[in-house]
């Protein structure tokens, strides 16, 4: 016969044991969620050029790689080893002859400092379109701009082929490339080239976060 103080001693070991089953199931969910939910690496060049993406179900990881080719793609390579990410995001500034505050997103790079050897059979151009949409990325994203990256802040508008220009894209996208890593640019154009000088784009970039940020969390939403 169990008295009064039998059943008490009954009751906690099954609550006890039903918390444990119920913090198991929330630990278990847990990294379950974290198995499932998508890893993006965000790349961008300067600190003036960052915006935090709030999208639900993603885990974001942030990387600034310093401006210029050869650091975008040191710094975005070892990033890449850390974080393993399901695909890179560069967002950043560019500069080129259309209105200050249009966004492109960019899927198809050119390399203008290697394009100059193109005579030598030497690759300049990269594009990120097919490996984006055999991941499932960005498919309800319908623009496709050219980005043209080198090692030089223009000033004088040359003959430049492309819809913007920067100093990094091309580089982390052959990284990404190279990885078979999805890798898609947003570029806010904070600079026309032949009238703004690098002065000019320093003062643009509070307004180039605040376009990123409306663009990734207003416009898009999720990936």
């Amino acid at each position: 016969m169990v008295n009064g103080r039998g059943l008490f001693a009954i009751y906690q070991e099954y609550t006890l044991a039903f918390e444990i089953i119920i913090l198991s199931l929330r630990i278990k969910n847990r990294f379950l969620k974290n198995d499932f939910m998508l890893k993006i690496l965000v790349t961008y060049a300067v600190q003036g050029e960052f915006a935090e993406i709030k999208w639900p179900d993603a885990e974001v990881y942030y990387v600034r790689t310093g401006i210029g080719k050869v650091k975008a793609a040191f710094h975005l390579a070892e990033a890449i080893r850390q974080v393993e990410p399901d695909i890179v995001i560069n967002m950043g500034t560019a500069g080129i002859h259309h209105k200050v505050g249009d966004i492109f997103v960019c899927r198809h790079f050119i390399d203008r400092d290697m394009q100059k050897l193109a005579g030598l059979g030497l690759s300049y151009q990269l594009d990120t379109s097919a490996l984006l949409e055999q991941k499932g990325f960005c498919k309800h994203w319908t623009e496709s701009a050219t980005c043209n990256t080198g090692d030089s802040f223009l000033t004088e508008l040359t003959d430049i082929e492309g819809d913007v220009v920067d100093m990094e894209a091309y580089a982390q996208a052959f990284v990404c490339n190279s990885k078979e890593i999805p890798f898609i640019s947003v570029k806010y154009v904070s600079d026309v080239i032949g009238q703004n000088s690098v002065k000019h784009w320093e003062d643009k970039l509070a307004d180039a976060r605040t376009g990123l940020s409306h663009f990734f969390n207003v416009l898009k939403e999720s990936i």
